[in-house]
């Protein structure tokens, strides 16, 4: 198994573009890759390889052709098993750029948002339309590469084209593919009461509590299914959500009162380490 560079992971999750990205990746040595989250929305398009993606406490059993949405809060992390080559297309999108677009027509950004409300993030698209989405990219792709006049403007016709594609693969798919997830309804209702309540009182004993799980399976059980300590994935979720507020226009105080940081010096200590500026620089460059 490779385990990527830092530098070489931060460029992979990192958006050059103010709009969108979209990559055509092959990797014939599996990669270690860490739990993360993004500023935009994903999609990550499934071709190859031995995967399983862990997003927020479910794990998804992929098959080629499989889509997985994550939006700018979702924490996740692919788990890549050597053997077969790791081929997969992802496309980064802002909000900003997807909600511009709704002007023309239908909102883009419905499949991120469903699948959101129903915290259920897979699309298993049927053969022709994994075909058609599959050429779509690759008219992007294409595009970029290319120095012919109109290209630029094509990409645009082509991710509009994509997402409703996308859009209309996702509300086809059935609500659920219960056999290729792993997850726990108890360990789920505790994800989503911290989603909800990022600014309350979110200790063991409180979560217990509330939840109706004795704190011992409470722990156990919470890094089974998330990859991540109960108190890791409060911070993450924490930052990333502050993240988002303070990128939006939220006075960086507020933002960290909101999100449960009752102490500024930690909110910014913790904020610098996950995401390598402070809250203040990050908010000058937005």
């Amino acid at each position: 198994m490779s385990i990527l560079r830092k530098d070489e992971f931060s460029l992979r999750q990192t958006m050059v573009r103010p709009d969108f990205e979209c990559y055509h990746y092959l990797d014939q040595v599996a990669p270690e890759v860490d739990f993360h989250e993004h500023e935009f929305y994903e999609v990550f398009f499934f071709l190859s390889g031995n995967v399983s993606y862990n997003i927020e406490g479910r794990t998804y059993l992929l098959r080629p052709g499989d889509i997985l949405l994550t939006d700018n809060k979702d924490i996740h992390k692919p788990e890549v098993t050597p053997g077969k080559p790791y081929e997969r297309y992802v496309v980064w999108i802002t909000p900003e750029f997807l909600q511009e677009q709704e002007k023309y027509g239908p909102n883009l950004t419905d499949c991120f948002k469903d699948a959101s409300r129903k915290e259920y993030k897979l699309i298993r698209p049927d053969g022709k339309a994994v075909a058609h989405l599959k050429s779509i990219l690759d008219k992007i792709l294409e595009c970029r590469e290319s120095s012919e006049f109109g290209s630029s403007t094509l990409e645009y016709i082509y991710l509009n084209e994509f997402m409703v594609f996308l859009n209309r693969a996702y509300f086809s798919t059935p609500d659920t593919i219960p056999e290729d997830i792993t997850e726990n309804e108890k360990i789920n209702k505790v994800v989503a009461y911290i989603n909800e309540n990022l600014a309350e009182d979110l200790s063991l004993d409180r979560l217990a509590e509330v939840c109706f799980i004795s704190k011992s399976y409470l722990s156990h059980q919470f890094k089974q299914y998330t990859g991540l300590s109960l108190v890791q994935f409060i911070i993450k979720k924490r930052l990333t959500v502050a993240r988002n507020m303070i990128q939006e226009g939220t006075p960086v105080m507020e933002a960290c009162m909101e999100c449960g940081f009752n102490d500024y010096s930690n909110f910014h200590k913790a904020f610098k380490k996950e995401f390598g500026v402070s809250p203040k620089e990050f908010r000058s460059v937005r």
